[in-house]
């Protein structure tokens, strides 16, 4: 709807899998180093943790998109909540590339051990990506994950959630131990805030992207997002849907705060208290 009036090619801040919107913030690029030194040296696990909204799964997009060609086959779980017997079906199946149908515990595991033991054999190191981990905490898939590193260093095993999976984890150190790198991705600071503003509208197509913004409403961008990626997202995109209806050549500070106490608003409470 706006696109044309900001001299965009697409909506700089919707939910979009293109691997270019990704901005390398400082913790970003560090835990991006630190993961891909695990897997490819063959470490038999990683923790990506951070609250909700600061990219943890875009920058596991930007992970996938960095590996070559010897870390197959990958495997990404974005719905973690199984019974242990489920979850070793389903990585066998995923693993396998086919249906492995009801299939034992028994039977599921020596579909995987198969599959690792060929994997090998060609030189490759498969990749498991748990995505929102901390939902396991206090369950016994956890302790299933834990006996799944057995299989190092066939593959790596990347647990990504929120920070509640790290007091779960020193509670269980046979799992800890195995993850050779842990990873905490904070909240952007402003300058990374502006950057990051400033990236996505120009790969939207912006001739002129430090323009759309005045440098107040980049500052009190982060300040109402709190330098969340997420946050901002949503505060930009409705900045930009409200200043083309109102015909403004560029968004101001007042605009930004405005819209920030509007959505705010509308928002239940217990939904800012958890952000």
């Amino acid at each position: 709807m706006y696109i044309k009036h900001w001299g965009l090619d697409r909506r700089p801040f919707d939910k979009q899998d293109d691997p270019r919107f990704y901005y390398p913030g400082e913790t970003h690029q560090a835990a991006l180093l630190k993961m891909r030194y695990a897997i490819e040296n063959r470490q038999g696990g990683g923790l990506l943790a951070g609250m909700p909204g600061v990219g943890k799964t875009r920058l596991v997009g930007a992970l996938f998109q960095a590996l070559n060609e010897v870390c197959q086959p990958q495997v990404h779980l974005r719905f973690p909540q199984l019974s242990p017997q489920s979850l070793v079906a389903y990585l066998a199946a995923e693993l396998a590339g086919e249906r492995t149908g009801h299939a034992s515990l028994e039977v599921s595991l020596q579909h995987i051990e198969r599959v690792l033991e060929d994997n090998q054999r060609q030189g490759k190191h498969a990749l498991i990506v748990i995505d929102d981990a901390h939902v396991l905490c206090g369950t016994e898939t956890l302790e299933t994950v834990r006996l799944l590193g057995n299989y190092e260093p066939a593959w790596t095993v990347l647990l990504v959630g929120q920070p509640a999976l790290l007091p779960a984890l020193e509670r269980m150190p046979e799992l800890e131990e195995r993850l050779s790198v842990k990873c905490l991705l904070r909240r952007f600071t402003a300058d990374e805030t502006a950057a990051y503003i400033h990236h996505r509208l120009r790969i939207a197509g912006a001739t002129d992207a430090e323009a759309i913004f005045q440098p107040q409403a980049l500052q009190a961008l982060h300040e109402r997002s709190d330098g969340v990626p997420r946050k901002i997202n949503r505060l930009a995109d409705m900045a930009l849907l409200i200043g083309f209806a109102e015909e403004l050549p560029n968004i101001d500070a007042d605009r930004v705060q405005a819209i920030a106490n509007e959505i705010e608003f509308q928002e239940p409470a217990t939904m800012r208290q958890a952000a």
